[in-house]
């Protein structure tokens, strides 16, 4: 999949576990693990919002993107 989800780093870079992240956002641990692990076919805005106000980041901090074939 050409979008990368880089959530680990970014939970790492701020001291969260995934539990954390789940319970200031409000999703499901089960939620954010497919998206941590790029199992994810979409997010909503909404969600990603909520990410990154409780990550205090951008969206292009948690996703980046590859051309098919190249490797990140």
């Amino acid at each position: 999949m050409p979008v990368i989800v880089t959530l680990d780093g970014m939970l790492a870079a701020r001291g969260l576990t995934l539990t954390e992240l789940s319970q200031a956002v409000d999703i499901t641990i089960a939620n954010l693990s497919i998206l941590k692990t790029g199992k994810a076919k979409a997010i909503r805005f909404s969600t990603l919002e909520a990410i990154c106000t409780a990550l205090d980041c951008q969206p292009g901090d948690i996703l980046s993107f590859t051309a098919e074939g190249e490797t990140a």
